[in-house]
């Protein structure tokens, strides 16, 4: 089968590696535009762009695909199916229409639930058991596609964004190849999304800052939603911020106020609404990432404390 890959992130690039090493017949890969990055502004590239260079394969970076721009190309390629994971850009109908199988996404959660951008970590954050990839046909609405396959993933209660975005690309993967036999075998059903649907608003600087008026557990999602990019923060007792890279819900419930260091035996123990939190890795201001034992022992913090 030809095909058309477009996609962005490592998260992508997993799905690429994936249908390229299984032998199907990729015709080019769209990705976004180099950018630059870093204090010198190095242009760069992104990860699936570096993975098709690797594998000799075709790679297209239209600044837009408004207006037709993309439609010559798509002629010459004239794929049967697009695959798009993660591309970073909505689709015009002449794109979305033009392939035999039109075009299918990976959408890294059980849809119709956290539709938009930052699925993952919504889940992880709400305290989902579970979550998974949908491999949709794409239409012109955000993730509202009819579904194809669903491959389920359990969240384990020490998973982060990290591990679970991995076990995601892995279930992604898995999914698109499951999608592509069932279009040569023309075996292909379609399942419209009920309208009981729920949306992953993209993370903002507000979703990271801690609020220990909340319980140990919930607090623990958020750190562990927002691991190790873009990271939860506090505030120290001289104003300092500090990021958080790893926490556990602690056993000490020693009595003081919403947000008060009650112990530092081994972490930062802080007490929440219910329970408290302990921080096991974190990233002072202007400093590396570190256990919190070497923050302690530095002197940088006491009990009594109040963070936030």
């Amino acid at each position: 089968m030809r095909i058309l890959f477009m996609g962005t992130p490592d998260f992508a690039r997993m799905n690429l590696q994936a249908i390229y090493e299984s032998g199907e017949d990729i015709v080019g890969v769209v990705t976004t535009p180099d950018k630059p990055k870093g204090r010198g502004m190095v242009m760069t590239l992104s990860d699936v762009k570096k993975y098709a260079l690797e594998k000799g394969l075709k790679v297209y970076q239209p600044a837009t695909l408004k207006d037709g721009a993309f439609e010559e190309t798509l002629k010459e390629l004239d794929p049967e199916l697009i695959v798009v994971v993660a591309y970073g850009r909505i689709l015009p109908k002449y794109v979305l229409e033009y392939p035999k199988h039109r075009c299918i996404n990976a959408h890294a959660s059980i849809l119709p639930k956290y539709r938009g951008a930052a699925p993952i970590q919504r889940a992880i954050i709400d305290g989902e058991k579970k979550t998974g990839v949908s491999i949709i046909r794409m239409d012109e609405g955000i993730d509202t596609g009819d579904v194809i396959v669903v491959k389920e993933v359990t969240i384990e209660k020490d998973d982060n964004f990290e591990s679970v975005h991995d076990k995601l690309a892995v279930a992604g993967s898995e999914g698109i190849l499951e999608a592509i036999k069932l279009f040569k075998e023309e075996k292909a059903t379609y399942t419209k999304q009920s309208d009981d649907f729920t949306y992953a608003e993209k993370i903002t600087k507000d979703d990271c800052c801690l609020d220990f008026n909340a319980s140990a557990e919930k607090i623990h999602d958020r750190i562990r939603g927002l691991s190790p990019i873009p990271l939860a923060f506090t505030k120290t007792a001289n104003g300092k911020i500090m990021k958080i890279v790893k926490a556990h819900i602690s056993e000490k419930n020693t009595d003081g106020k919403i947000g008060e260091v009650i112990s530092l035996d081994g972490a930062i123990h802080v007490k929440c609404q219910s329970g408290s939190i302990a921080l096991d890795i974190i990233v002072p201001e202007g400093k590396g990432k570190m256990n919190a034992r070497d923050y302690i022992n530095g002197r940088k913090i006491a009990v009594g404390d109040i963070l936030g």
